[in-house]
């Protein structure tokens, strides 16, 4: 047994150097002190790396079909009233929605962008149109307008031209006009109203809107209706200089937030520099997949982004308004939060201490021996 003994004494990587022989130096002291404090920095940074997780990145090829897409917005046009504003969304599918009011939320601005009244009805965005002619049609250029009275007519060529006209020929028939805003005059004539008590006001937009996941665009711009309807309406001659579609992107993302998400447009603003025109963001969507600590994924979009201003001095003339054409990355980003191994802890741990210590020893024996090679030499003469 103590033979055995004797062998495993012999294999001690640690052989103990009797105290007598030991030699404690001023800068020894100082490596040492400046060596635990080392340590202990790389102590705390590596614990909290543990108890933090980490992101892995993976690229994939997406595959990924008919889904849907959901856009959040909330943007603010210091210069075009809510009643003038409509959004609409189109994709090369042919798939079209014009002045979208559900899912959205409207607020009227001052000229100081102070808030005058905020309603979640929709953007309720222009739908003035040409008017209605009592054959049935609409009112052509060059044509002579005449306005149907909705059956109140007392003979055949009686026109009702205003709301107050098709009230007077419900009453004299006896009639009750219960629903005005089915009326054409009274429609278009409240419309007038409301651009008129409008004017100068801005608009704030927010909430969501939910497309195809293929190619196309969303924008804001004046009512369409009113845009392409080309009519002559003398109460909104105050329209004709143009519209500043001056504007403010407060926050803009494709899909859910997820952690460590940068959406590139927050907080962008463009000032017009001209009296018309159309400004154009294009987009490419990164789909992506956040999958946390406990294995809930988020699947959601990252985007960059160029932009484009197109003045509205050309011919043809483009519809002013400020649009986001949008297309799909064909690669898809998963990121994975992982929480480090306790062994890989401890090994990082052993390797901080390990590490510091032995650089600190060399530093040490380098400081010593320089130190005692030149007191040697300074005591033989060679240094005065």
């Amino acid at each position: 047994m103590d033979g055995f003994l004797q062998k495993l004494k012999r294999l001690d990587a640690y052989p103990k150097v009797n105290e007598d022989f030991y030699k404690r130096t001023l800068s020894g002291g100082v490596v040492t002190l400046v060596a635990a404090v080392v340590m202990l920095l790389l102590f705390i940074s590596e614990t909290k790396s543990y108890f933090y997780s980490a992101t892995e990145t993976k690229l994939v090829v997406d595959t990924s079909r008919g889904e849907r897409l959901r856009v959040n917005f909330d943007i603010t046009f210091p210069s075009i009233p809510c009643t003038l504003l409509s959004v609409d969304t189109k994709d090369i599918s042919g798939e079209q929605h014009q002045d979208i009011r559900h899912d959205i939320e409207k607020k009227r601005l001052d000229s100081h962008g102070n808030v005058i009244e905020a309603r979640k009805e929709g953007i309720g965005g222009a739908k003035i149109e040409r008017p209605l002619q009592k054959h049935g049609g609409r009112l052509d250029k060059g044509e002579q307008y005449c306005g149907t009275c909705y059956g109140a007519e007392e003979s055949d060529e009686q026109c009702c031209n205003s709301c107050e006209e098709v009230r007077e020929a419900y009453k004299k028939k006896g009639w009750a006009l219960t629903n005005p805003d089915l009326i054409d005059q009274c429609t278009r004539e409240d419309f007038v109203e409301r651009v008129k008590t409008q004017q100068g006001e801005g608009c704030n937009v927010h909430g969501f809107i939910d497309v195809s996941k293929v190619a196309g665009n969303f924008h804001f711009a004046p009512g369409k209706g009113f845009y392409e309807s080309n009519i002559n309406v003398p109460e909104l001659s105050i329209l004709e200089g143009g519209f500043n579609i001056t504007h403010k992107i407060n926050k803009l993302s494709f899909g859910t937030i997820f952690p460590g998400v940068v959406n590139p447009l927050d907080g962008a603003q463009w000032t017009q520099p001209a009296t018309d025109g159309t400004y154009q963001y294009f987009i490419k969507v990164v789909p992506t997949i956040y999958t946390d600590i406990r294995g809930h994924k988020i699947h959601s979009n990252q985007f960059s982004v160029t932009e484009h201003f197109r003045d509205g001095n050309v011919r043809p003339k483009p519809q002013p308004g400020v649009f986001f054409f949008y297309d799909f990355s064909p690669i898809k980003v998963i990121f994975t939060e992982e929480n480090k191994s306790l062994l890989h802890y401890l090994t990082n741990l052993c390797a901080i201490v390990g590490g510091v210590f032995t650089v600190s020893g060399i530093i040490d024996s380098f400081i010593y021996h320089g130190q005692k090679a030149l007191k040697k030499k300074m005591e033989l003469g060679k240094y005065r």
